[in-house]
C-alpha cells in the first residue's frame, strides 16, 4: 500500500542565479518528425527508488506512471497530498514537502537511486507582484534540490528544463549547443526564471554533479490546465471565439512521449548532457485548426492582429489580463524550435505525429470510437 509521510516546513535558503553571454552556434537544419511510435523503455536490472518532484502536474504524473508500470519504487514530493490521490493509486509513496528545506530534502533523497526534478511554475503574463514566487518555484527549488542531492550522494539526477531556454530562435531549428544572445533580453518572466534554473544545473554539472538535462517543447495531454491547453479544448468544443498570437511556432509533444523520454534520460542519458525532447513543429494556428476539425468544428474566423494586441497591451488589466504585454512579447511572431535528433539517437526518443496525438487527447468527432 502506498504511504504518505509528512515532512517539516521551515524557511527557504536564498536562491541566486547568474547570467552570462555565450556565443551562438550554427543551428541544426529542420527535419520532419519521425513517425515511429514511442518505444517502450526497458527497465534496468532491478527496481530502483526514484524521487520525483512535480508529481501533481501534467508531466510529473506521467513520469511517475512510467516508473511505476515498470516496477520502480517512487517517492513523490508534493505540497498537498490531499490533491494527488491519483499518485497513491499508482502506488507512489507520498511525502508532503514544499521543497523549501534542504535538510528535509536531503533526508528524502537518502538511499535514492535517482531524482527527477519536474516541479516548477509555468505561466505567462503574471503581474510583477508574483515574480518572487515564480523565481523561487523555478530557480530556488532547483538550487535547494541540487544542494540536497549533493549532500545525499544521489547518483543520478534528471533536471526538466525547457526549450524556452534558447529564447526566440527566429524561425530556425536549433540544437542543444545553441546559446541565446542575452542582449536580446527575455520574452517573459517564466523565460528568465527557467533560464536561471538551467544555469544553476549547468554550474553544478561543471562541478561534477551527475545531472542530465532534458528540454521539453510545449507539452499537451489529458488534463492540461495551461492557457495553451485551454485554447485547444475550447477549439475542439467549438467555443473558441477568436485567435490571437497564433503565429507563434513551437514543437508540440504528447505528455506520454515526453515522460518516456525523461525516463530514458534517467536510464541512459549521458551525465552532463542536455537533450531536446521536442514534438513536431507547428504553429498555434495550425494546432487550433486540427483540434477544431477533430471536434467537428471550424477554427474561429476572427483573428486579432499582433499590432492591435500591442496597442491594447497597456490596458490589458481592463480585459482580465494584468500583463498582456508579456503575453504578446512571448508569442507574437516568436518561435521556439529545437531538433530532437540527439534524443532520438541516444535515448530512443520518439514523438508521435501531431494529429495522432491531438486525436488521442481530444477525440475525433468523425470516428465511430472516439477516445
Amino acid at each position: 500500500m502506498p504511504t504518505t509521510r509528512r515532512s517539516s516546513r521551515t524557511g527557504a535558503a536564498p536562491a541566486t542565479g547568474t547570467r552570462r553571454r555565450q556565443p551562438k552556434s550554427t543551428p541544426t537544419p529542420e527535419a520532419p518528425p519521425a513517425p515511429a511510435p514511442t518505444p517502450e523503455i526497458a527497465p534496468p536490472a532491478g527496481p530502483r527508488r526514484i524521487v520525483v518532484t512535480g508529481g501533481g502536474g501534467l508531466v510529473g504524473r506521467a513520469v511517475i506512471r512510467v516508473l511505476r508500470e515498470r516496477g520502480d519504487a517512487v517517492v513523490a514530493l508534493v505540497r498537498d497530498p490531499g490533491r494527488v490521490p491519483f499518485l497513491a493509486e499508482l502506488g507512489a509513496e507520498i511525502v508532503e514537502s514544499d521543497l523549501s528545506d534542504v535538510a528535509e530534502l536531503t533526508d528524502a533523497l537518502h538511499g535514492a537511486d535517482g531524482l527527477i526534478h519536474a516541479a516548477g511554475s509555468y505561466r505567462i503574463g503574471i503581474p510583477k507582484t508574483e515574480r518572487g514566487s515564480m523565481w523561487d518555484a523555478n530557480v530556488g527549488t532547483t538550487t535547494r534540490l541540487l544542494d540536497a542531492a549533493e549532500a545525499a550522494g544521489t547518483p543520478r539526477i534528471v533536471y526538466v528544463s525547457t526549450i524556452n531556454v534558447f529564447g526566440d530562435t527566429h524561425g530556425r531549428v536549433v540544437d542543444e549547443t545553441y546559446r541565446r544572445d542575452l542582449r536580446d533580453g527575455f520574452r517573459s518572466w517564466y523565460d528568465e526564471t527557467k533560464y536561471g534554473a538551467h544555469e544553476v544545473a549547468e554550474q553544478r554539472i561543471a562541478g561534477g554533479a551527475p545531472i542530465v538535462i532534458v528540454q521539453p517543447s510545449q507539452v499537451y495531454g489529458p488534463g492540461d490546465r495551461s492557457d495553451f491547453g485551454e485554447q485547444l479544448q475550447l477549439a475542439h468544443g467549438g467555443r473558441l471565439r477568436y485567435r490571437a498570437g497564433d503565429d507563434v511556432r513551437l514543437g508540440l509533444v504528447h505528455v506520454d512521449d515526453l515522460a518516456a523520454g525523461i525516463v530514458a534520460a534517467l536510464d541512459r542519458g549521458r551525465a552532463g548532457e542536455a537533450y531536446a525532447l521536442s514534438g513536431p513543429h507547428t504553429s498555434l494556428r495550425e494546432a487550433i485548426e486540427i483540434v477544431a476539425r477533430l471536434g467537428g468544428h471550424r477554427a474561429p474566423a476572427i483573428h486579432v492582429p499582433n499590432g492591435l494586441l500591442r496597442t491594447v497591451a497597456p490596458i490589458g488589466r481592463l480585459i482580465g489580463q494584468p500583463n498582456l504585454r508579456e503575453i504578446v512579447d512571448a508569442s507574437a511572431g516568436v518561435s521556439y524550435l529545437a531538433s530532437p535528433a540527439k534524443a532520438e539517437s541516444e535515448l530512443g526518443f520518439r514523438a508521435r505525429p501531431l494529429e495522432d496525438g491531438l486525436r488521442d487527447v481530444y477525440g475525433d468527432a468523425h470516428s465511430a470510437h472516439p477516445h
